[in-house]
């Protein structure tokens, strides 16, 4: 195997963890919606959205018009927008390997390669972390599907995974900031501010205000005082 593979195996086996349960929550999911086994696994590497598949079994079941899902996918994953001011998309090499890590660029993919520990990873390592990512998905849903009706009907928890999997993830995060206390804090303002003032739109408006945020701080931190 090479090593950039190897690697990144080890990179994402954590995270693989916590998409395993998700991955079959979201098969038995579609299975008991009345859906076709083999829908969680084309949705799952064609659609590869996370939070939003589970949104999509509804629309499905309930033929919503294309318009609908078109827009609830948008509200769904804006954040994506956001996400591409820092992911490392300029250090991934050839017009396929880009289009490809734009498709695959999911949370945890972005938590993985945008912070200090992944500013020497290769195009191919970054790659490599993102296929496995999207491998795990699509396997787990598929294999979720496939055994959705041997699991009960009364077993709870498995949707934990997800506010688990992203605690995790959040505190590598707050690690690798190297006690830079101000960029953790404004992103617990943010969500705290967009949560009283706009509850129905939450997750777009506290990106926006992060975003906010750290320009200005940005700004004012970058002013040279005058000399006369």
């Amino acid at each position: 195997m090479p090593s950039d593979a190897r690697v990144a195996l080890r990179d994402t086996a954590s995270v693989g963890l916590g998409f395993v349960p998700l991955g079959l929550a979201f098969g038995a999911l579609c299975v008991q919606s009345g859906l076709d086994w083999w829908w969680a696994g084309l949705s799952a590497a064609l659609v590869f959205g996370g939070s939003f598949e589970f949104l999509l079994i509804g629309l499905v079941v309930a033929v919503a018009p294309l318009a609908s899902i078109a827009l609830a996918a948008l509200m769904v994953n804006v954040r994506h927008v956001f996400y591409a001011l820092s992911f490392p998309l300029h250090r991934v090499a050839g017009r396929l390997g880009k289009t490809y890590s734009t498709f695959a660029l999911c949370d945890e993919a972005y938590a993985l390669t945008s912070g200090e520990q992944a500013r020497s990873w290769t195009s191919r390592r970054i790659l490599c972390l993102q296929l496995l990512l999207h491998l795990y998905w699509a396997g787990s849903a598929t294999a979720g599907a496939l055994l959705g009706s041997l699991i009960p009907a009364g077993v709870t928890g498995l949707d934990f995974a997800l506010t688990a999997l992203f605690t995790v993830l959040a505190i590598d995060a707050v690690r690798d900031l190297r006690g830079d206390l101000p960029t953790p804090l404004l992103a617990v303002l943010s969500a705290l501010a967009a949560r009283l003032l706009f509850p129905g739109q939450m997750l777009p408006a506290a990106f926006a205000l992060f975003t906010a945020g750290l320009l200005a701080r940005r700004l004012t931190t970058s002013r040279k005082p005058c000399h006369a």
